[in-house]
């Protein structure tokens, strides 16, 4: 039966390599479209991972409600009183509390790589008439670099050299532009209606990203004796053995603490919720090249039918089945899907290599990848191929039911009317 389906589309050779070509082409643009998205998504998640920490843990959230101050004004009452005005606003605190706790429990969790506690206030820089405000972070530089890839980054000067004390400072890019300052120049960094203190610039590092390149980083003591906050952090930033688990070591660690604490991709939700769109669109649009496949395999297998009623009829004649004859045409619409889809995933697998050695640019800075990413992970050639035979296997039951329906006595009357 399946060498009588063989021949059925030997016989039909045009109609054959068209209904093929429709699940080769839908296969391989299935893959490269997954791998060209999926590449850049891996690329923008590395990113996100390794240029900030995986878990921060910051100073408590929390928010006022109807009756938060109920005992603080009216005692016993609590829960009693009716507010014109609700109160409203955030209750919260600066800094982190007891940081010393969270160092031991750091220390002694195995998912830990590293952390580092920091310090971040708004700051007036100038230099001369220039000015800019800007974010000044303070950090332990040696964890900071372990934390994060910032020193990686690093055009000019030596992000380490923070560790010297003394008032110094690593910035970035844009900030130094607004300023234009260079290395080993002084800028003057002032809080509020503080003094100006200057500090040297003895790191310029560059990543590509404005925000990031807007802020300058500094010793935590030398920032802490700026911001007149001695021992005293506002955050915790954490990188973990596994990325992946950020979500789940945040809300355990949650549980033990008052403190706000977000993992990389908590903070980063915008992103993901893009991500589902994409996939919505990639499954969208490769799944119509896939129905339109389909139903040029149901429309040459429909006409099949019809055309080979006469054998249809010498078949069962002969002995064949309902079942034989079901068989023998959805064989044919399967094979066609099978054989498509795998020249589709080969072509799409091999084609994948070429479009990496594409040249894109790399960013204004000469920054980042210069070069398409595409990725090649096993489940998109599984998913082409489920898509593929699905739509094939479809597309091939209902002309397979039809031909299975059809007695030689039927047939005949037909073919004399």
């Amino acid at each position: 039966m399946i060498e009588l389906a063989f021949r059925y589309l030997l016989a039909r050779r045009r109609q054959t390599v068209l209904m093929l070509l429709g699940f080769f082409f839908g296969s391989a643009a299935f893959v490269l479209l997954s791998g060209i998205m999926l590449g850049f998504r891996y690329y923008l998640v590395y990113q996100l991972i390794n240029n900030d920490a995986h878990v921060h843990i910051q100073a408590r959230e929390e928010f006022l409600t109807e009756h938060s101050l109920d005992a603080s004004f009216y005692g016993m009452l609590t829960g009693r009183v009716f507010w014109n005005v609700p109160p409203s606003g955030k209750k919260d605190s600066d800094l982190v509390e007891n940081p010393q706790a969270w160092y031991e429990r750091l220390e002694k969790d195995p998912r830990v790589v590293a952390y580092t506690p920091r310090l971040s206030t708004a700051v007036l820089f100038s230099k001369g008439k220039a000015t800019a405000t800007a974010t000044l972070i303070g950090c332990d530089p040696k964890s900071q670099t372990q934390v994060t890839t910032l020193g990686d980054y690093v055009t000019e000067g030596k992000f380490d050299a923070l560790a010297l004390g003394g008032n110094q400072i690593a910035i970035g890019e844009r900030l130094r532009k607004k300023l234009g300052v260079t290395l080993s120049q002084n800028v003057l960094v002032s809080v509020a209606e503080q003094k100006p203190v200057p500090f040297k610039v003895v790191a310029i590092f560059s990543t590509g990203n404005q925000i990031f390149d807007e802020q300058a980083y500094g010793s935590l003591e030398d920032v802490q004796a700026v911001n007149q906050t001695p021992n005293e952090i506002d955050e915790i930033a954490v990188r973990l053995v596994d990325y992946k688990s950020s979500s789940a070591v945040a809300k355990s660690w949650s549980l033990l603490s008052e403190e706000k604490i977000e993992s990389w991709d908590q903070k980063n939700a915008n992103i993901y919720s893009v991500f589902r769109i994409q996939d919505a669109v990639r499954f969208l649009s490769i799944g119509s090249i896939m129905i339109v496949a389909g139903f040029g395999i149901y429309n040459v297998l429909n006409i099949t039918v019809i055309q080979k009623r006469k054998d249809i009829a010498i078949l069962r004649s002969m002995g064949y089945t309902t079942r034989d004859i079901v068989l023998i045409f959805f064989a044919q619409g399967l094979a066609l899907g099978i054989a498509g889809t795998t020249l589709g995933l080969l072509f799409g697998y091999a084609f994948s290599f070429f479009l990496e050695t594409i040249r894109i640019g790399a960013g204004p800075l000469g920054i980042g990848v210069d070069h398409l990413i595409v990725s090649r992970e096993f489940p998109i050639y599984l998913q082409s191929a489920f898509l593929a035979l699905s739509s094939a296997s479809l597309a091939s039951i209902l002309p397979a039911a039809t031909a299975g329906k059809l007695t030689p006595i039927e047939i005949i009357r037909s073919s004399s009317e």
